[in-house]
């Protein structure tokens, strides 16, 4: 088993504009000496009752476990926008984490979000601001994007201090430079803040 440290990047994407964000976030995650990114998915959350995902998805990242959340270093959490909240497969994994919450595990651990919305105004904020409320329950440190990131006081689509975010537009827009920089300066932040916060063995 690897012991290696690792933020926890953990997304719900339907069209692939988190996937991409997720990737972007790994890659800043992984400029951090010390540390690794692990990606990891949720299963889409099915109208039929009787539904049930395989355990292993047919492409793209595995999906993630308990055990997954309960031994990451950090936590970096994204989800499209759903009338200003995460996507209810993300909160179906996070409401089904009370025994960690129990113990404690995530206590003291940094985390960070983001978001894609369809529209400028389509609820980046509200639904940052909403996937940070369990997080803030496990007891784990938010961590946000400060204004020295030059992206953020420029950017024309998205990106707020609460979180990287991105505009996809209509037709599925993708990264542009400032979203990928935001993305990236996330994942970088978070990595660095979980190697000094880590338990003094």
């Amino acid at each position: 088993m690897n012991n290696n440290p690792y933020v926890l990047v953990l997304y719900y994407s339907r069209h692939g504009a988190v996937a991409s964000m997720a990737k972007q976030v790994c890659r800043g995650i992984e400029q951090v000496t010390g540390i690794e990114a692990r990606l990891r998915t949720v299963p889409a959350v099915s109208t039929e009752c009787e539904a049930v995902s395989d355990d292993i998805p047919a492409d793209g990242p595995l999906y993630c476990s308990e055990e997954d959340l309960q031994h990451c270093s950090g936590l970096v959490m994204g989800s499209p926008t759903r009338f200003g909240n995460m996507a209810a497969a993300l909160k179906y994994f996070i409401d089904g984490t009370s025994s960690l919450w129990l113990s404690g595990a995530l206590i003291n651990k940094p985390a960070a979000v983001f978001t894609s919305t369809a529209s400028m105004h389509g609820g980046q904020e509200s639904t940052l601001l909403s996937m940070m409320l369990p997080l803030m329950h496990h007891g784990m440190v938010l961590v946000g994007l400060p204004y020295s990131e030059p992206a953020l006081m420029k950017t024309a689509a998205g990106g707020t201090p609460y979180g990287a975010s991105h505009l996809a537009g209509q037709q599925g827009r993708p990264l542009d430079t400032d979203e990928q920089a935001l993305c990236l300066a996330l994942g970088k932040r978070v990595a660095t803040l979980a190697l000094q916060l880590q338990p003094s063995v």
